[in-house]
């Protein structure tokens, strides 16, 4: 399965390709999309979202995965980076990608295995878990990757039957709150 992991930014966005097989990653593309600094907002979406579609149309993934939204953020950066994503998934969209979204710590857990693990962290086990010569800078690329690994373990996790628990069908169901009356059915 190849998958395209995104750190969404308003002023710099990185991205990163990868191949998982079984429990195998290796890495397909990495990278950072930086708007010029004296472009206007709507200039720089505009170049977000270009330069994001070719680099999807050239590593041709099979999903993309995305970080959400930081909480502790203040509004005018939750607003910025809000827009920054919305040209992201459209993207995504557009290339006919299913897209798939995890929490920060949710990705440095997968990774790290420790939620609040910091940057370097996460940029130390990439390196290891995709076995680089050279970890990938700037930090943006790394958290992009790491998203990617996120997903590559998350979907490893996740077996496709009809017939069988919600677990099983592909869906991800992270707390019983989840669960519905038909995922008991089987049981």
């Amino acid at each position: 399965m190849r998958i395209f992991g995104i750190d969404p930014g308003s002023v710099r966005t990185g991205y990163g390709c990868i191949e998982a097989s079984g429990t195998r990653c290796a890495l397909i593309c990495s990278g950072a999309i930086v708007p010029p600094a004296r472009s206007t907002f709507p200039d720089k979406l505009r170049i977000i979202y270009l330069e994001l579609a070719e680099r999807l149309a050239d590593a041709r993934p099979d999903c993309v995965a995305i970080e959400s939204l930081f909480h502790g953020l203040n509004t005018r950066s939750a607003f910025a980076l809000a827009h920054a994503r919305g040209v992201m998934l459209l993207a995504a969209t557009q290339a006919g990608l299913p897209v798939v979204e995890y929490a920060p710590a949710e990705v440095k857990r997968a990774v790290v295995g420790f939620g609040r693990a910091e940057k370097p962290q996460v940029q130390q086990m990439v390196t290891l878990l995709l076995g680089l010569a050279v970890p990938p800078k700037p930090l943006d690329i790394s958290d992009a990757l790491a998203v990617a690994l996120c997903h590559a373990h998350t979907a490893a996790a996740v077996v496709p039957q009809a017939d069988a628990s919600p677990f099983a069908r592909g869906r991800r169901v992270t707390s019983w709150r989840q669960l519905r009356p038909e995922d008991l059915e089987h049981r």
